[in-house]
């Protein structure tokens, strides 16, 4: 949630976890998931409200529904940079910063209603809504000439009243309340400063001083509905929440220490219920965290797999679910991340196999769905999904836990080597989507040469071997294969060995050598099928005594 506050209203808390869960003949699309945006060239901001995304890029606002799926989007503004929506998604409101006006925008139609000159106040940029009244960070970077102005929407035309002046490029802002917190990006240390708003002009409660608490590149904040907390993200210090009276730091969201990245981006859920967080991930990929803002405890981690690093601040909370930005900037690529049932309890998967595993037989797997409240999951469906050594996947028939949760799944392994499959449940509203992976090693299926004809034979004269490759089991042999044959003969001039040409085998594993021994001697041909992915190393050998010249 960039720069911004989820504001209006406290919603009363969901009693999702009393639903239960519902059986479905098949599992639903959920999960998380990440979208190109197409057509833009920068991202910055995104906004949720009323079943929509909306997402601030160069010269047009973007606009998904709740799964993700890109619906339109509104285009001839000037540089759309931070984003506000009301609570019920009905109007957005957007800092142009190309022309120094505010847009309101009618988020049915998406049409623009309204356009607030701020021609006095240079590149607005950050913004936080406040029931009617609309908080604005504006500046141009480097010039100190950046400052927060407020904005009463209810009325036609509204008069900029300034809070803060003198600041370093366009500040972030949260307001709620009686209270306005805004701190300056880009410049290090950072103090955010706390003014009462009750008044006019503003009054400055204090600053924070950024040396002290270690307060160095910020990423976000925001403010709790009341006003009476705010939250920082900076990259050094992590998530903090300060009480926004006495300016002292109440407690923080994870641990510096255990962070698998450094803070990007925190949004409140309406209710005020959680709070999440985006960092940015250690060459991996970012992560997303939710945390329960009342005990601090933490109730979800996900990461992205690598499509670009997270946009700062651009991280928004509609319904259970998270959407953030994020930036293939090497490519000029832009994508919309979503965590599907983010705010949920997190069920969990296990997947084992409980026999060995050899290509082509029966392997037997057992997993459990498990639900946090310790009920009986009932009967759901479960995707099993089979990862082939060289990637090639493939969905097996899906199979239904039973009331406790347990699941069977059988599979006969068409190759040899390690062997990936994934097991997904996609959730229920009552409970987030999980899924587990378990490797196995597969052994190649083993094989058996037999080689029969003659044990004499003469000089010059055709000789004929017949053989056949047997499978263990009940398994067909391979479709098509060659045999490799080494012929080796010993008489009193010493050995000689040669390969003979390779020999096809038929459908059904059988085989023909035909070979003209040379001079007399005792033969042994050696038999050999080296063996696929599918099906293992065999040899046999048959010895032949050849008589004639040179024996």
């Amino acid at each position: 949630m960039r720069f911004r506050t989820v504001i209006g209203s406290i919603l009363a808390s969901t009693t999702a976890a009393a639903v239960g869960l519902v059986a479905t003949t098949a599992p639903a699309a959920a999960r998380d998931s990440v979208t190109l945006i197409q057509g833009v060239t920068g991202v910055v901001d995104t906004v949720a409200a009323g079943g929509r995304v909306f997402i601030s890029a160069n010269d047009r606002i973007v606009v998904a529904d709740s799964s993700g799926t890109f619906t339109g989007s509104i285009t001839g503004l000037a540089n759309p940079t931070g984003l506000a929506v009301t609570p019920d998604g009905n109007r957005v409101y957007a800092a142009l910063s190309g022309s120094n006006e505010i847009a309101e925008i009618n988020a049915a139609t998406l049409a623009v209603v309204r356009r607030i000159s701020l021609a006095d106040y240079p590149s607005p940029a950050n913004l936080s809504l406040d029931g009617d009244q609309l908080w604005v960070g504006y500046g141009i970077k480097n010039d100190f000439v950046g400052g927060v102005l407020g904005l009463d929407l209810s009325v036609p035309s509204p008069t900029p009243v300034q809070v803060a002046t003198r600041m370093y490029g366009a500040p972030l802002v949260a307001g709620a309340g009686t209270t306005v917190f805004t701190a300056e990006a880009g410049i290090t240390p950072a103090s955010p400063r706390v003014y009462d708003v009750s008044t006019v002009p503003a009054t400055l409660r204090g600053v924070i001083d950024g040396a002290d608490n270690d307060l160095f590149s910020l990423r976000d904040l925001t403010i709790t509905p009341d006003g009476t907390r705010a939250i920082s993200a900076f990259a050094t210090a992590g998530f903090d929440v300060w009480d926004t009276t006495t300016l002292t730091k109440v407690r923080s969201y994870g641990s510096r220490a255990d962070a698998p990245g450094s803070a990007g981006a925190i949004a409140l859920s309406p209710d005020g219920a959680h709070v999440a967080t985006a960092l940015y991930g250690s060459g991996y990929g970012p992560y997303a965290e939710v945390y329960d803002a009342a005990t601090g405890s933490k109730t979800l981690q996900s990461q992205m797999t690598y499509k670009g690093d997270l946009v700062s601040g651009s991280l928004s909370v509609l319904g259970n679910d998270l959407y953030a930005l994020l930036s293939d900037w090497p490519y000029n690529r832009y994508y919309l991340w979503r965590v599907e049932g983010a705010l949920l309890p997190t069920s969990t998967l296990s997947l084992s196999a409980t026999t060995t595993a050899t290509a082509l037989d029966p392997l037997t797997m057992t997993g459990q769905l498990a639900v946090p409240d310790g009920s009986a999951p009932g009967a759901q469906p479960i995707e099993i999904t089979r990862t082939l050594p060289d990637g090639t996947t493939a969905t097996l028939p899906g199979v239904t836990t039973a009331a406790d949760g347990t699941f069977v799944v059988t599979d006969n392994p068409p190759v040899s080597g390690s062997v990936r499959y994934t097991a997904v449940w996609d959730g229920s509203p009552a409970f987030r989507w999980s899924q587990t992976t378990t490797t196995v090693n597969v052994a190649q299926h083993p094989t058996s040469l037999v080689v029969t004809g003659p044990t004499t034979a003469n000089t010059a004269k055709p000789l004929r071997l017949t053989g056949q490759m047997s499978t263990a089991g009940n398994v067909p042999t391979p479709a098509s294969g060659k045999i490799v044959v080494y012929r080796v003969y010993t008489n009193k001039n010493g050995s000689v060995g040669a390969d003979l040409p390779l020999v096809p085998m038929a459908a059904d594993g059988s085989f023909t050598i035909t070979d003209t021994p040379p001079v007399g001697g005792q033969y042994t041909y050696h038999v050999r099928f080296d063996g696929d992915a599918t099906y293992a190393y065999a040899y046999t050998s048959r010895d032949v005594t050849v008589r004639g010249a040179g024996s």
